[in-house]
């Protein structure tokens, strides 16, 4: 027996596991298209892809489960997600539990009714079932410091809403019609994944929140539990592996600090986003 051999003879074994794999997905933050390089949490089809492949790749899989803490977003990157995990769920043919912790409301709710089963803590925030758009009205600002904005167009309706110009019925109209519409999506997406689940009183797409414990009498989730309590009933033998989204690249490297060497603009840039994911989550009272 060679030196090596005798060596690794005398390492402690760690036990191997062959019975069951439940895969936690951690999907925590704001839904955005683009996360601030500096955001620790924000949640989009490209953040999430790896880590629910890796999550759905388990040979000995026999379920996955969704940490979800989200505010919401933006409505179509909550799609794209869930569908993905819908896509995944059905070709390893595995169930999949979505646990809420604080707030699930909005699109965290959409990925949440990706979900075969849906739990909360009784003290979680659920719902949100809705659409929102927030601006700001800036042209009294520019004509108090003198300064006039010009944009060139062509297209009568290439420009709305513009926040230097003075609003306009029509394009507040057009902004109605489009949330009418995305809502619509949204309701069927949460009747087609909770089906006869839900109690069917109407208010249930107003946007109104409601803690976890009144969400389970409402249907909007399927019981009051979390993660480590639920898994651990349902799959007492089961080895739990954890996937988390990747984070942007200067907290992956632990330089939340280094702010101080982005441009300007980036630094300006970073800043409203970090203020709108602030106000995103402040809705809440988190």
């Amino acid at each position: 027996m060679s030196v090596t051999d005798k060596l690794a003879a005398k390492l402690p074994r760690g036990r191997s596991h062959t019975g069951p794999v439940v895969a936690v997905v951690k999907l925590h933050g704001v839904i955005t298209p683009t996360p601030s390089p500096l955001a620790r949490g924000t949640i989009n089809i490209n953040t999430v892809e790896s880590a629910l492949t890796r999550a759905f790749e388990h040979e000995r899989l026999s379920a996955v489960a969704l940490t979800i803490n989200s505010p919401g977003g933006a409505p179509t990157q909550s799609a794209l997600v869930g569908e993905r995990v819908r896509e995944l769920a059905d070709r390893k043919k595995v169930p999949v539990l979505a646990f809420c912790e604080d707030v699930v409301a909005s699109g965290g709710y959409w990925l949440a009714c990706a979900a075969d089963e849906i739990y909360a803590h009784a003290s979680s925030l659920v719902g949100s079932i809705g659409v929102v758009t927030a601006g700001f009205g800036l042209d009294g600002l520019l004509e108090r410091v003198g300064v006039e904005r010009r944009v060139y167009t062509a297209g009568a309706h290439k420009v709305r809403l513009d926040p230097f110009r003075p609003e306009k019925d029509e394009d507040v109209e057009w902004l109605k019609g489009l949330q009418t519409q995305l809502h619509e999506q949204f309701v069927g997406w949460v009747k087609q994944r909770r089906g006869d689940r839900l109690d069917g009183q109407d208010d249930l797409f107003t946007g109104e929140v409601w803690t976890g414990a009144k969400a389970a009498e409402l249907g909007l989730v399927d019981g009051v539990g979390n993660a480590r309590q639920v898994i651990a009933e349902r799959y007492p033998d089961a080895e739990i592996t954890v996937a988390e989204p990747k984070r942007p690249l200067l907290a992956r490297l632990g330089l939340g600090g280094a702010a101080a060497s982005l441009s300007s603009a980036d630094r300006v840039m970073g800043a409203l986003q970090a203020l709108e994911v602030r106000a995103t989550w402040s809705r809440f009272g988190m």
